[in-house]
C-alpha cells in the first residue's frame, strides 16, 4: 500500500489503474453510461411499483449502490489527478518567475512546457 499522490507516479509513468480509471472516466461521461443509468433507474422505479419481490428490489437497490460508489471512487481519482496537475503548473510559473527576475530563464521554460503537458494528459 502506497501513501503518495495517485496521480504521481513512481517511475514516471502511468500504471494500469491510471490507465483503467482514465478509460472508465471517459466511458462514464458518455451518453451511453447516461442511458444505462437511466434504465438502472427505470428498473427500479419499475420494481418497487410493479411490487416483485423484496429480493428483486433489493437487488435494483445494490446494484444502484454499485454503481454510485464506483463513481464516487472514479470522481475522486480524476479530481486528485487535476488537483497535482494544477499544482504542478503553479509551481512551474513561480519557477518561471522567479527565474526570470534572476536572468536565467531556459529551466523554467522546459519546467512550465512540462507542466502544460502534464494537464493536458490529465
Amino acid at each position: 500500500m502506497s501513501f503518495r499522490h495517485p496521480a504521481e507516479p513512481a517511475d514516471g509513468s502511468h500504471g494500469h489503474f491510471e490507465r483503467m480509471a482514465e478509460r472508465a472516466s471517459n466511458f462514464t461521461s458518455s451518453p451511453v453510461f447516461f442511458l444505462l443509468c437511466l434504465l438502472l433507474v427505470a428498473a427500479f422505479i419499475a420494481v418497487h411499483v410493479a411490487g416483485l419481490s423484496l429480493s428483486r428490489q433489493l437487488l435494483i437497490g445494490d446494484l444502484m449502490t454499485a454503481v454510485t460508489l464506483l463513481l464516487l471512487a472514479l470522481l475522486k481519482n480524476a479530481e486528485r489527478r487535476a488537483e497535482h496537475a494544477i499544482q504542478r503548473k503553479l509551481d512551474a510559473i513561480a519557477a518561471a518567475l522567479l527565474e526570470q527576475r534572476s536572468g536565467h530563464t531556459d529551466k523554467a521554460v522546459e519546467s512550465l512546457e512540462e507542466a502544460i503537458r502534464l494537464e493536458d494528459e490529465t
